[in-house]
């Protein structure tokens, strides 16, 4: 793609999330776009944010269960950014004035004590690297009307960041095994998901791998005191103004989140 397309493009959705619109697909526009330019076109989405004095705490992990990745017809998950205006802690409450077509996951958050920088990482770098884990809601949205996205759709537009909680609990890696811990997710007080680590890409830390060598070949490196959400262990969950949400998961603790 030209350039000017990828600014234009990149500005489009910044400007999307601003107001609080959705836009018609990128990939149905007649624009050939590569996975590539949909980074290209993210970094200036996110350009824009960082203007306005947002920072940059972590990143995510998105497309990581096979079900997604057949979905939009890919065999690789993608990556978007965590800023500091997204984080919400356990038991807040979220405004459904600043989101758009909001969806919850239930997933598990890495909290990193040294840096990880790939290629070449393993997963026991991973685990020498975590500070600890802790449940967490991403609270997924998209800028594209209807969520009529494919893999170039959605990395472009951060990878769907919305917003995210955090629990209140960081548990020892050491201390869970993170491919076999179920996770169960309520609305409402009904069980509406029930999910488990290995839906991850098999197993949480191999999505950290993934992330720490594809940045790594990108030249970025995942810092000390980033956060990293790993991906989703169950199915997304539509939420409307009205819902409160909890997700447990098994050894690491819960996360509880209401939208107003």
């Amino acid at each position: 793609m030209e350039k000017a397309q990828i600014l234009q493009l990149g500005d489009e959705l910044y400007e999307a999330l601003v107001a609080g619109r959705t836009v018609s697909p990128l990939t149905s526009r007649g624009f050939d776009i590569s996975i590539e330019d949909a980074y290209h076109i993210q970094q200036q989405m996110l350009l824009r944010r960082l203007e306005k004095g947002e920072k940059v705490i972590g990143k995510k992990i998105g497309v990581t269960s096979k079900a997604v990745m057949n979905m939009l017809g890919v065999h690789q998950p993608d990556f978007g950014y965590l800023l500091d205006g997204m984080v919400y802690n356990e038991g807040e409450s979220i405004d459904m004035a600043t989101l758009i077509q909001p969806k919850a996951e239930g997933e598990i958050a890495f909290l990193l004590k040294k840096d990880l920088q790939g290629p070449g990482v393993t997963a026991a770098d991973v685990l020498a690297a975590t500070e600890g884990v802790m449940a967490c809601f991403e609270i997924v949205d998209s800028r594209i009307t209807d969520w009529k996205i494919k893999i170039q759709d959605t990395v472009a537009d951060n990878a769907s960041c919305g917003v995210f909680v955090l629990g209140d609990q960081l548990v020892d890696i050491g201390k869970v095994d993170l491919g076999l811990c179920g996770m169960v997710l309520e609305k409402n007080g009904e069980i509406v998901v029930t999910g488990a680590g290995a839906a991850t890409m098999g197993h949480p830390v191999n999505a950290m791998v993934w992330l720490a060598n594809t940045l790594g070949q990108l030249g970025i490196a995942l810092k000390a005191g980033d956060i990293v959400l790993s991906g989703a262990m169950g199915a997304m969950v539509p939420v409307v103004k009205g819902d409160n949400l909890r997700v447990s998961i098994g050894g690491i603790g819960g996360c509880s989140v209401r939208f107003v």
